[in-house]
């Protein structure tokens, strides 16, 4: 997602809300006349879609092995609305025009603060997905003379640079797909939780 918005729409990252603060403040800084629409329009598009998740996922339980129904259900939508902004870049060969571009812009974003938010409130059964920068501070420091490094999150580090490598690659090579690695990557993680959810169930009817 993060390659396909910022190499593809307006040079603005859908869900990284601090790089695009910090690309505002710089050109301010250094008084250059810039277009600041993109930004503008992620920065509202990430702080709307996890207002509207923040407010549905209100009341979640959170628990430590799997994701509420509701939080799934998020995630459910967001692939959906992947998959249809997929279908549109495809069909327009990864080209858009100005007012497309803005409206995709926006959409991403949304749908990255809906994610962002919906993973908040999943507690720990989930991690940040926006804010790895944090996740990476806070495994050091919790990590740091444990003698008990977690493999999930350098996983989720691997994860992050291999997606954002196969967009670049594919904007470079099959520009009409680039946006279709995101909606695959979001199915794998919906898959990969419903499997806690599965052998909870399958132990709950097990016979004693």
């Amino acid at each position: 997602m993060e390659s396909v918005s910022f190499l593809a729409l307006d040079r603005v990252f859908a869900g990284v809300m601090t790089s695009n603060l910090a690309l505002l403040g710089m050109a301010a800084g250094r008084g250059e006349s810039v277009d600041v629409t993109a930004a503008v329009l992620a920065l509202a598009g990430f702080g709307a879609g996890a207002l509207v998740a923040a407010r549905y996922t209100r009341g979640c339980v959170p628990a430590a092995t799997h994701w509420a129904p509701r939080i799934m259900l998020v995630l459910g939508v967001e692939a959906v609305l992947l998959a249809v902004g997929a279908l549109i870049w495809g069909l327009i060969d990864g080209a858009p025009d100005r007012v497309t571009r803005d409206v995709m812009q926006f959409g991403a974003a949304f749908l990255m603060g809906a994610q962002s938010a919906a993973m908040v409130a999943a507690g720990r059964a989930a991690a940040p997905t926006t804010y790895l920068t944090g996740t990476l501070a806070t495994n050091d420091v919790k990590g740091v003379g444990t003698g008990r490094p977690g493999v999930w999150v350098p996983l989720r580090f691997v994860g992050l640079i291999a997606g954002a490598a196969v967009s670049a690659v594919l904007l470079q090579h099959a520009r009409a797909w680039a946006a279709l690695s995101p909606v695959v990557l979001l199915l794998c993680a919906i898959a990969a939780a419903c499997v806690p959810l599965a052998a909870r169930r399958h132990h709950c009817t097990d016979p004693l």
